[in-house]
C-alpha cells in the first residue's frame, strides 16, 4: 500500500502495512538509529503470508518520520557518563509512539515485535498498555541492566565516533557496523546491505536523532522491575553470536518476563540474516498462539 503517515500528539510517524487488515495486527518495532526498511519486505510478507496484517514503521527522529531537531542531541562526554539529563524524550514516549499507531488505524490490540532498542520499546508497550499488547516478541534486546546483556569491547567505538560527513561516507559507516555486529554463523550479504544503506540515506540521515534515542536508552536504566509487570505471552529471540548485545541480555529477560520463553539462533549475531527469517518467524507466529489460547481461555473462565 505504499508508506502513510500517522499524527501522534505534536509529530508524524511514517509506517507500512503488508497483509489483509482484517488479520491480526503484528506491529514491528525497530532499533537504534535504524529504520523500518531493516525489517525487510520479504519478511514482512512472509509474516503475512502466515496470516498476520504487519505493520513496520520509522520511530521518532529516523527515517520520515518527525526529526526532533529542536531538541539538542546529548554530548558524547553525556553518553559516556549516562548522564540522564541529556535525554529529551524516554522509551515510554516513543511506546506511545507505537500504540499512536494503532489508535490512527483503529485496532485495538496487537501482537508486538521489537528488535534491539525496539525490543526495549515493545516490553514498554506491554508493560505500560497492557490492554493493547496480545502478545510479545522481544529480539536481540535487554533489560536495560548494568552488567547484562551489555556490547562486546570492539563494539563500544560506534557509540562514540564521529558521524560521517557525506553519502558515501555514510554508507561505508553502515555496510561496516553491519560487518561487526552481523551474523557470523551466516553468509554476510553486503550487496543487500549496502542497498539497505543506500535507501536508509536517502530516506533520512539523521545521526543527531540517533543520539538522542541513545540517550533516551541510557536514561531508562534497569527496567527489570517493570519487565516482571508484563502479562501478555512473551518469546525471548536472541543470537548465540551478538555482539552488540550479548546472549546475557536475552536470559535476563527471559527471567524477568513471567512465563516468558527464549530461542536462542545459532550462529545470528545483532541482524535478521535471511537464512533465519523462518526461524524467528516461527517463534513470533508461535507465541501468538499462545495469546490466542488464553484469550479462550478468558472466555470460558
Amino acid at each position: 500500500m505504499g508508506e502513510r503517515f500517522a499524527k501522534v500528539g505534536d509529530i508524524e510517524i511514517c509506517f507500512e502495512t503488508f497483509g489483509d487488515p482484517d488479520d491480526p495486527a503484528l506491529l514491528l518495532v525497530m532499533g537504534l538509529g535504524t529504520q523500518m526498511i531493516a525489517w525487510p519486505e520479504p519478511f514482512c510478507r512472509l509474516l503475512a503470508e502466515r496470516g498476520f496484517h504487519v505493520i513496520r514503521y520509522d520511530n521518532r527522529d529516523v527515517g520520515r518520520s518527525t526529526h526532533m531537531r529542536r531538541l539538542r542531541p546529548p554530548s558524547i562526554r553525556q553518553l559516556l557518563v549516562r548522564d540522564k539529563r541529556a535525554a529529551r524524550y524516554s522509551l515510554a514516549d516513543m511506546a506511545a509512539d507505537g500504540i499512536g499507531i494503532l489508535d490512527h488505524l483503529g485496532i485495538e490490540r496487537a501482537h508486538v515485535a521489537g528488535a534491539s532498542m525496539g525490543g526495549m520499546i515493545a516490553q514498554t508497550m506491554a508493560a505500560r498498555h497492557p490492554d493493547r499488547v496480545l502478545s510479545l516478541a522481544s529480539i536481540m534486546s535487554n533489560t536495560g541492566h548494568r552488567w547484562k546483556g551489555t556490547p562486546g569491547l570492539r563494539v563500544y567505538p560506534i557509540f562514540i565516533r564521529r558521524p560521517a560527513a557525506d553519502r558515501e561516507g555514510a554508507i561505508a559507516s553502515t555496510v561496516s557496523v553491519y560487518r561487526l555486529i552481523g551474523s557470523p554463523g551466516f553468509p554476510f550479504d553486503e550487496e543487500r546491505t549496502r542497498a539497505a544503506a543506500e535507501l536508509s540515506y536517502e530516506r533520512g540521515y539523521d545521526p543527531a536523532g540517533a543520539a538522542r534515542q541513545l540517550a533516551a536508552i541510557l536514561a531508562a536504566g534497569d527496567r527489570t522491575s517493570e519487565l516482571r509487570r508484563i502479562t501478555a505471552p512473551t518469546v525471548v529471540i536472541h543470537g548465540t553470536r551478538d555482539r552488540m548485545v550479548r546472549p546475557s541480555g536475552a536470559r535476563a529477560t527471559a527471567a524477568a518476563i513471567p512465563g516468558a520463553e527464549i530461542v536462542m539462533i545459532d550462529g545470528m549475531g545483532h541482524d535478521l540474516p535471511a537464512a533465519a527469517w523462518d526461524r524467528i518467524a516461527d517463534a513470533i507466529v508461535g507465541n501468538t498462539r499462545r495469546a490466542r489460547v488464553s484469550d479462550r481461555q478468558a472466555a470460558t473462565a
